[in-house]
């Protein structure tokens, strides 16, 4: 059976089958590895990025957590800040009262020792007085018994005499 054109009809189907064999073949061989890897592969991508979306879903509740401490971290910074603050007043005030007890004590051991200072100038005063007394006494009381036996000396004499002159 010859067609026309001179084609062969058993070169067709011939050539079919060949096709088909080379399909099948190529299918088993090529086809299905590939189809294989190429899903592998789009697997290993999918994972990928699943694995990036659960990275980033980490990394911000990560990023919240530490955003979320680091206000707990400002707080308690304010709060020692504060607290520190508040303990350097409490040991100023302690200072400054501890100087003031002090000066008070210096000030009372200073009055002290002016009025023991005080005392004793008022007791040496006061000897020095009562030596200088006595001695203008005693100058006084001397001079006075010196005048006075003088006196009574030339009275006496002169008595003696009148009454010489009388006799």
């Amino acid at each position: 059976m010859s067609l026309p054109l001179n084609i062969d009809l058993q070169q067709i189907l011939l050539h079919l089958l060949n096709f088909i064999v080379l399909f099948a073949i190529l299918y088993l061989l090529l086809y299905k590895p590939v189809k294989k890897f190429m899903d592998e592969r789009e697997q290993m991508y999918k994972d990928m990025d699943e694995q990036t979306k659960k990275n980033l879903k980490e990394s911000e509740e990560a990023k919240e957590k530490y955003a979320s401490q680091l206000e707990n971290i400002n707080d308690e910074l304010d709060r020692m800040r504060q607290e520190s603050h508040k303990q350097s007043e409490k040991l100023a005030e302690e200072m400054v009262a501890q100087a003031h007890k002090e000066s008070d004590a210096i000030i009372k051991r200073a009055k002290e020792e002016a009025q023991r200072e005080r005392t004793k100038i008022i007791n040496d005063a006061s000897d020095e007085i009562y030596d200088m007394v006595t001695k203008a006494a005693a100058k006084l009381v001397f001079e006075d018994t010196d005048k006075a036996y003088e006196g009574f000396l030339k009275m006496t004499e002169a008595e003696g005499s009148g009454e010489d002159a009388e006799q």
